[in-house]
């Protein structure tokens, strides 16, 4: 491999061009694998529907 090709390679390495990060975002529910309406507040991660279910039994409460 010449020195130009050697080089190009390490560039897109160190600029990390094309490496996919890792955000640490959860993409589904934990309790039923649903990936809308996600409730990420105080890491929950769980979907609106199951949040809506097992709130009361976490400790919150509605004020309404």
């Amino acid at each position: 491999m010449s020195e130009s090709q050697a080089d190009a390679g390490e560039s897109e390495t160190e600029t990390g061009e094309h490496v996919a990060k890792d955000t640490g975002r959860r993409e589904a529910c934990q309790r039923c694998g649903r990936h809308q309406g996600l409730v990420g507040k105080y890491d929950i991660w769980l979907c609106r529907q199951c949040f809506r279910e097992i709130a009361r039994d976490m400790g919150f409460k509605k004020y309404w």
